[in-house]
């Protein structure tokens, strides 16, 4: 339950975060995908701390699942803008910030279990 809700939380705030830095960019720089990139990017480590402090990831997992997000988020910016004809890519590609999440803190665990 726990590796849903976090997935979950992911797909959540960098979606959220995508969309309130597009509105911002667009309405104050005019500039609606910069700022789309930087409000998803500065939420998805904020889901990280929040994860870590509702207990559902290890403190020390923390930083590998805001890295992984905030490279699914990349991923996913990268696929829902080629795909825009299409409302499946946008909607689907989000499920990278979730998938990148979980890979940065298992890689995470894995690195502190063998002493790095």
């Amino acid at each position: 339950m726990r590796a849903f809700l976090l997935f979950f939380l992911f797909i959540v705030a960098g979606g959220f975060g995508g969309l309130a830095g597009s509105v911002a960019g667009a309405t104050f720089f005019r500039m609606p995908l910069a700022g789309g990139l930087i409000g998803g990017l500065i939420t998805t480590p904020l889901a990280a701390v929040l994860a870590g402090r509702f207990g559902w990831i290890d403190q020390p997992d923390v930083r590998g699942a805001a890295i992984g997000g905030m490279l699914g988020f990349l991923a996913a910016a990268a696929i829902a803008v080629n795909t825009l004809s299409s409302p499946v890519g946008p909607f689907v590609s989000t499920l990278l910030i979730g998938a990148g999440a979980m890979a940065g803190a298992r890689l995470q665990v894995r690195a502190r279990s063998r002493g790095r």
